[in-house]
């Protein structure tokens, strides 16, 4: 073949792709035209190895590689024309990238779903599913080659007529979060939370789908509710949240007995030198309220305040809400800081940290010796800085010895340690409270009632409080509610049902001993009556602390305190 029939052949060829290259069989340079598509000049009777690294290129007919130039990326195709001789046509087409082409887009968009969190699922006008992606396998345990073409009511047993999508075909009106179980695997059924929409195309329904979230979804739901705690707009007592995330500091604290003033003090002291604490205290006495009020009184009062009940989050969400996640760490995993991180240079609170599981509490301990946390799939580490206050509803000592909390973990908590008395141990506030509730709510209802009977405010002051503020606090806002504004006073009979059975024993205590009761000291009366009640329901069940203090409504604890207190002995038979 003639150089002049080669570079007609090659001229020929030129016009339909963006450049060729022609060479004889030891890949010599014979004709090319690929001007302005690479940076350099080739000349000929060079190797085509001087220019494009082919190694791996077998130079067979019909063989594509990529090749890219200039910022380009081209496909290279191999066209081999044997006269004499054999030629090698290397046929340059740009690889474009607006993917005109339908078959590629269709391709791309699969890819894209495969690829999504969400289960994504798809059926066409018979109810036949055409589309089923990889987060949905996973959320359901199913193979979509097992079910793809077939009926849904097959696929998941259920009757036709009471197939969704065919109901979403046939109105077109969406479906939005079901949660349900559609598929059973092993015993076991799959929840996926879901919605299922139809797709229209010229005005007719053309098929419809559904999405499926999974518990990447239900993690990203906890810290958007963290999130929006922090930023809520309704609060107690008509506040609003600061900026870092706060409602109370020390002012908000009320009360005025001797042990309430030195513990305000004594966590005034703790906040300045910004270390970790431990606060203990029965439910309601307000562990967060003074969690909230170090953190304001300390230098971090501009930083964050994060709070999470580690009994309020399930165990298999806690350690990922904690320290974060990264993507791929498990089924539904995300990229996703953990509250010690958001909690940044602020205050990290984990209420009711005695709840946590015990393999989560030596990690838990880790962090804290260390100061660094490693999210859950991730081998980076990452500094703590925040400060963290812990609060735990029940003795310590207790929780140790019935190995529910580790000891070593106590000791990283509690540098300092804060005791809030129980209610029932601050008469004083418990008079306070009383007062200061009847006036609030009386403002807040807008309802003037008259004051309280002599033997309901002595019950009142004799009840035991297990709920302690917070319960005091909703009694007083119910009798509120509930007395009638020309009644003369508000009475034993004003009492919901369940405090009137609970405060019944007290009345009858009380009018049993009114005479004596007059010529004794006030204390000595509460100490008597305290005594009779707990001597008379340790005798209905037979001396058993633990029921007894379950009747009492405290903490088996505090039973035990008092049976030492008014040196109550168990009869000997």
């Amino acid at each position: 073949m003639s150089n002049l029939f080669v570079s007609s052949i090659g001229s020929f060829l030129r016009s339909f792709v963006n450049g060729i290259i022609i060479l004889d069989e030891q890949h010599k340079i014979l004709w090319h035209d690929i001007e302005g598509e690479i940076p350099f000049e080739i000349s000929v009777g060079t190797s085509i190895s001087n220019y494009f690294s082919l190694d791996n290129i077998s130079f067979s007919n019909n063989e594509t590689f990529p090749l890219s130039l200039n910022g380009k990326r081209f496909s290279v195709e191999v066209k081999l024309f044997s006269l004499e001789t054999t030629y090698i046509f290397l046929c340059f087409k740009e690889w474009k990238t607006n993917l005109v082409d339908l078959e590629e887009r269709l391709y791309c968009l699969e890819r894209i779903i495969d690829s999504l969190d969400e289960g994504v699922m798809m059926s066409n006008s018979e109810g036949e599913i055409i589309l089923y992606n990889e987060a949905q396998e996973k959320m359901e345990g199913l193979n979509s080659q097992d079910i793809i073409g077939k009926h849904l009511w097959s696929v998941y047993n259920y009757n036709p007529q009471y197939s969704e999508h065919k109901h979403t075909f046939k109105t077109g009106k969406p479906i939005y979060s079901r949660y349900r179980a559609h598929s059973t695997i092993n015993g076991v059924p799959k929840y996926v939370n879901y919605s299922t929409f139809p797709i229209q195309k010229d005005g007719h329904i053309i098929s419809v789908f559904s999405l499926s979230t999974n518990e990447s979804k239900l993690k990203d739901r906890l810290h958007q509710t963290i999130e929006s705690k922090r930023q809520a707009n309704v609060t107690a007592q008509e506040k609003v949240y600061a900026k870092n995330g706060t409602i109370y500091t020390f002012k908000d604290i009320k009360g005025k007995s001797h042990a309430l003033l030195n513990l305000m003090r004594e966590a005034q002291n703790i906040a300045i030198h910004n270390t970790d604490t431990l606060i203990v205290g029965e439910t309601g006495t307000g562990k967060e309220l003074f969690a909230q009020s170090m953190h304001n009184h300390s230098k971090r009062a501009d930083k964050p305040f994060v709070a999470i009940n580690c009994a309020a989050i399930p165990e298999n969400l806690l350690e990922s809400t904690l320290f974060g996640t990264v993507k791929g760490a498990y089924t539904g995993a995300t990229d996703q800081i953990g509250l010690f991180e958001y909690a940044q240079d602020g205050t990290l609170f984990l209420d009711e940290i005695n709840s946590m599981p015990m393999t989560l509490q030596s990690k838990l301990m880790r962090v804290l010796q260390e100061r660094f946390v490693r999210r859950v799939g991730s081998n980076e580490m990452t500094s703590v800085k925040c400060t963290v206050i812990s609060a735990c509803n029940e003795d310590p000592e207790l929780l140790i010895i019935e190995n529910k909390m580790r000891l070593d973990l106590f000791y990283r908590i509690a540098h300092t340690s804060l005791y809030i008395p129980p209610l029932r141990e601050r008469t004083e506030d418990v008079h306070f409270f009383i007062n200061y509730f009847l006036t609030y709510y009386q403002t807040k209802l807008s309802k003037k009632v008259p004051e309280l009977s002599d033997i309901l405010q002595k019950s009142l002051l004799q009840y035991p409080w297990p709920g302690n503020i917070r319960e005091l606090e909703h009694l007083i806002e119910n009798l509120i509610i509930r007395v009638p504004e020309n009644a003369e006073e508000i009475d034993v009979d004003h009492l919901p049902s369940y405090m009137r059975t609970k405060l019944i024993p007290l009345y009858a205590i009380e009018s049993s001993q009114q005479s004596e009761a007059i010529q004794r000291p006030l204390k000595k009366i509460f100490n008597n009556t305290e005594k009779q009640l707990i001597e008379s329901t340790l005798k209905l069940v037979n001396w058993n602390v633990s029921q007894a203090a379950k009747k009492l409504g405290i903490t088996r604890q505090s039973l035990q305190y008092h049976i030492k207190k008014h040196e109550l002995e168990k009869p000997t038979i």
